[in-house]
């Protein structure tokens, strides 16, 4: 008996225990527990002969987009089943397609790891690069009201005065 995609996919993500939506047979969108980027949601399409795999990793960069896009490239070069990708605004995803064949609970597996692994160990290096300056601004406005710069903890190597 030959097991759809489809099924591999529900199988892979029931067993997971991850929150998932079918929104129509063979549509997926599940979420991703991070750590730097808290939540990634990853979408899986069944089409006739491929799997997409599509990821949102964060909104168009308010600064240094050259240095951004560049270090996104140079880690495509790295990645295993998707890469990143700009859209016609500017927002950074992650992309693949997997042929229908390939689509094994292992693959699906090593699929959503892989997905997961690149936008929550690539989120941080995007926000430096693309955000600093709102990052500063942010970090300025809630020392000056005494309130708490936990949630930027990650950036205080560069953002504390020394």
């Amino acid at each position: 008996m030959r097991v759809s995609a489809a099924d591999v996919i529900r199988q892979v993500l029931t067993e997971n225990e991850l929150e998932f939506t079918e929104t129509s047979p063979g549509e997926f969108s599940a979420d991703l527990p991070g750590e730097r980027k808290l939540k990634t949601t990853v979408s899986l399409i069944v089409g006739a002969q491929a799997v997409q795999v599509h990821a949102f990793v964060a909104r168009h960069p308010d600064e240094n987009h050259e240095a951004v896009y560049r270090w996104l490239l140079e880690r495509n070069l790295k990645m295993y089943g998707v890469a990143f990708a700009v859209d016609h605004l500017g927002d950074i995803h992650l992309d693949g397609k997997v042929p229908l064949h390939a689509i094994t609970p292992t693959e699906v597996d090593r699929l959503l790891g892989a997905v997961l692994e690149y936008a929550d160990s690539s989120f941080n290096t995007i926000l430096e690069l693309g955000f600093a300056s709102s990052i500063r601004k942010e970090y300025e406005w809630r020392v000056s009201r005494g309130e708490s710069t936990r949630n930027l903890d990650a950036f205080k190597g560069w953002l504390e005065p020394k």
